[in-house]
């Protein structure tokens, strides 16, 4: 049974809740896990143009404060998205993280996106997973001395709720890993977009596109999932299958987390923040508003813990009138699957207790 240390939102002047933040992180011995010279990643999402429910970079920099006090190199860090966007490429991700805040003028340390500016680069983790052997992280994940996984806790439209879990599953894998765990297939090409204009063939690492009749054609005995075309096409031909089952879907999401956390034992923090608790991903263009009201801040080393005390802490909230839970939940009454009735949010947990994440079971200290 782990520890999860909470804080509300209260606040008196000579307490703030930058105060809490920095408490909460000596309660997880921060300074006995981070060393000096420690190049510590600081794993966030940055926010979607037009989303608002993010951390705030505030939070942001006092917990690089904290990291440079233990004389330790902090970055904030993310991976790019296996959908055609801002943050699909690690140039216009940096633009979208400065735009959103987190400039160096306000957290204090640099942005590095993990996987490369074209999602190239990463490195396989062998692991001890039902489904998968081997996972495909970011390579700056993987190189990193340290990490702290910084998660804004919402409802997600595939694994019920996103907390620190998918934060580091999804969030941490290469193009290649999240294709993965998306689909069951490899990308196809819509041939009435497709303008021929090779841009895919050039980009794909396997040689897996040709051009027949002036038209992109994926082999897939070739073709290794890796989504660059996705990302490279300007027509929007190249299409990606979201069609895995949300069961399935979710232990590889959470193996790819075991990869994450590979060689990082002891060196690992998360923290949950259940502000603006949306109904769906943060990587819409737009945040619903909440489905219960404002709760606080959870942190712990164990990340099972940490993301059962948080669906716990939503779970004991009454719903928000007018939000998209259409009709009034109680407490105790199950949030994520009045938004999401199909998906069982419980596997994602369950699997990562079997494979050695952390536990389900936790005592919960208030700060």
């Amino acid at each position: 049974m782990s520890t999860v240390y909470f804080t509300d939102l209260r606040t008196r002047p000579k307490r703030n809740l930058l105060d809490k933040i920095s408490e909460l992180l000596s309660r997880t011995k921060m300074d006995k896990r981070i060393k000096k010279n420690d190049l510590v990643a600081i794993k966030l999402h940055f926010g979607e143009p037009g989303n608002c429910a993010y951390v705030r970079p505030v939070f942001l920099r006092t917990i690089v404060d904290r990291v440079r006090q233990a004389g330790a190199r902090p970055f904030l860090t993310d991976t790019n998205t296996l959908y055609t966007g801002p943050r699909s490429n690690g140039v216009t991700h940096i633009d979208t993280a400065v735009r959103n805040g987190f400039d160096y003028a306000v957290v204090g340390c640099p942005i590095v996106i993990a996987d490369g500016i074209r999602s190239s680069s990463g490195a396989k983790v062998a692991i001890p997973g039902e489904i998968l052997e081997e996972v495909s992280i970011a390579r700056e994940i993987v190189e990193a001395d340290a990490l702290i996984v910084v998660s804004h806790f919402k409802g997600h439209e595939l694994s019920g709720f996103g907390g620190a879990l998918k934060n580091m599953g999804m969030g941490c894998a290469t193009r290649e890993g999240k294709l993965l765990q998306h689909s069951t297939v490899r990308p196809k090409i819509n041939v009435e977009r497709c303008e021929g204009c090779s841009l895919c063939l050039e980009s794909c690492p396997s040689n897996a596109i040709l051009l027949n009749e002036k038209k992109a054609l994926i082999e897939g005995r070739r073709c290794i999932g890796c989504g660059e075309c996705a990302v490279m096409c300007p027509s929007g031909a190249v299409e990606i299958e979201w069609n895995e089952d949300p069961a399935r879907f979710q232990k590889k999401m959470v193996e790819h987390a075991c990869g994450v956390l590979k060689g990082k034992e002891g060196k690992a923090i998360f923290l949950n923040f259940l502000m603006q608790i949306s109904p769906t991903c943060d990587c819409y263009p737009h945040n619903d508003m909440p489905i219960v009201k404002d709760i606080g801040i959870v942190a712990s080393t164990d990340p099972v813990s940490l993301d059962s005390a948080s669906c716990d802490l939503v779970n004991g909230e009454e719903s928000m009138p007018g939000s998209a839970i259409k009709e009034a939940l109680g407490r105790g009454q199950d949030k994520f699957r009045a938004v999401f009735p199909r998906i069982d949010w419980s596997v994602q947990l369950d699997h990562a207790e079997r494979l050695g994440l952390g536990a389900r079971a936790y005592t919960m200290v208030k700060i």
